[in-house]
């Protein structure tokens, strides 16, 4: 085993017991819970973390919890540069040219889920066969612990590198709405940077390290269908219009119930080339059940069967989800009534590249276009996000990501996919870095689950993680050398 990766299983080893008590904190993000600052649970989360890394500081590094008025902390971590002729701080970064590495992670978490099995629970940390159960951990928990010990392995190692910016932020979960302004107020410290390192995406599997190419956007929203001022005894139907046919007439102008396709073209872009090779070679490496582990019931089956079909349908298609309804009594309690309403949230997957604000703008206008029998229509709760696409990758990190992997992971080359979900901060960061590398990677692979029930985070993966992100951080530090 190499000096640097018995520095992190050594790291990861202390490391743990703080990843436990942070499992343990209900710290939802805002979205989920709206009195946090009430609660107290995000503040006892960021100390925790913030705590652990000042413990284990290297030398020169400062570190600051930033607040901004009404909105979540982020945590800064701002290391100096070892780097021969590297800059040591954000103000000589554009005299040298040599950059900031920025590291992203997240601590707000997703709700509690039901369906946890036995002896499993969100805010109980649980190791069993070297995964620990408990939610956040792997979403995203783990990437303050990775982000730093990556830079501290290079040190004890003997390895330079650059400049290095550490951010863990708040508000992920909620779509990153206090992101912003946190960036911008710290502009003048984090600097210009060349390389973003974001550690809260997924993996494929769990034997390589594997890079995130693209990931899609969103429209989210709440339409409300209201046919009575009241509910009324079902003898009424056939002249009282069913709300909830309503809305499902209404959701069929967006996508086709048969089949699952979306209708509008403000949600459609092409497909590049380069993305459709890449799937291919994926789905040959991986295998229909590898493409699409996922724990359906029965008989149930994937809407697509080809493995690459597959990964371009879950990243570079658009997709609709109602992940909620409302105006509905439980089954024990449903009685003879015609309800007066039915109410349903929205998830629409947009493909990168595609306006988010164009496409919600054709859902609302399908959404709310002559409703039938004169329904009435609301539509609240508009959010948006971009998708992300990444940059041609330069020829210095393409081979650092090879070598990177290889050593971290036995051998295995690295692969590369697009993901279905979305990371708001990397639309964000590539429009303000249009110049930077970058290298998306994370945990979350087969049975991680994360926002559902049994989140866990593969402690061998996070380790094979950090020790990939310390040698490209080595390589940055000496690129053209």
């Amino acid at each position: 085993m190499r000096p640097l990766d018995s520095f992190v299983a050594a790291a990861w080893a202390d490391a743990e017991p703080t990843l436990c008590d942070f499992i343990r904190i209900p710290n939802k993000s805002p979205a989920f819970d709206p009195a946090w600052e009430e609660h107290g649970h995000m503040e006892r989360a960021v100390e925790l973390v913030a705590g652990w890394l000042g413990a284990h500081a290297v030398e020169g590094m400062t570190l600051e919890v930033h607040r901004l008025p009404g909105r979540t902390p982020v945590i800064l971590v701002e290391v100096p540069a070892t780097a021969p002729g590297a800059a040591t701080d954000a103000d000589t970064a554009t005299d040298t040219g040599a950059g900031t590495v920025l590291l992203y992670g997240h601590l707000d978490k997703q709700p509690e889920m039901v369906g946890w099995r036995d002896g499993l629970g969100p805010w109980e940390p649980v190791l069993e066969d070297g995964r620990l159960y408990g939610r956040g951990g792997a979403d995203d928990g783990y990437a303050a612990f990775a982000a730093l010990t990556a830079v501290r392995a290079l040190g004890e190692t003997g390895r330079a590198h650059a400049r290095c910016v550490i951010l863990i932020e708040a508000s992920e979960e909620s779509g990153s709405p206090d992101l912003p302004a946190h960036v911008e107020a710290l502009a003048g410290r984090i600097g210009p940077v060349d390389l973003v390192v974001c550690l809260d995406s997924g993996c494929e599997s769990y034997d390589r390290l594997w890079l995130t190419t693209s990931l899609r956007g969103l429209v989210g929203l709440d339409v409300r269908v209201d046919v009575l001022g009241e509910g009324i005894h079902s003898g009424a139907s056939g002249v009282v219009p069913s709300s909830f046919r309503v809305l499902r007439h209404l959701l069929d102008r967006i996508e086709d119930s048969a089949t699952g396709r979306i209708l509008l073209a403000e949600c459609q872009v092409p497909i590049p080339e380069e993305r459709r090779r890449q799937a291919e070679v994926v789905g040959e490496l991986l295998g229909p059940e590898g493409v699409a582990p996922y724990p359906f019931a029965g008989s149930t089956r994937p809407v697509v069967a080809d493995p690459a079909q597959m990964i371009l349908a879950r990243s570079w298609a658009p997709a609709l989800s109602v992940t909620g309804l409302e105006g509905a009594p439980p089954l024990a309690d449903a009685g003879n009534v015609l309800r007066p309403y039915t109410a349903a949230r929205l998830s629409l997957r947009l493909p990168p590249g595609c306006d988010p604000e164009r496409a919600a703008d054709a859902v609302v206008a399908a959404l709310t276009a002559d409703p039938p029998h004169g329904a009435v229509v609301t539509v609240t709760g508009r959010e948006t996000a971009w998708g992300w696409d990444a940059p041609p990758t330069a020829p210095w990190l393409e081979q650092a990501l090879a070598d990177a992997s290889r050593a971290a992971f036995g051998g295995q080359a690295p692969a590369a996919s697009g993901l279905g979900g979305s990371i708001p901060f990397m639309a964000m960061l590539g429009e303000r870095f249009p110049a930077a590398q970058f290298v998306v990677t994370g945990v979350l692979g087969p049975g991680s689950n994360a926002h559902g029930p049994n989140e866990f985070l593969d402690l061998g993966m996070a380790r094979g993680v950090t020790a990939c992100v310390a040698d490209v951080l080595a390589a940055h530090a000496v690129r053209g050398a």
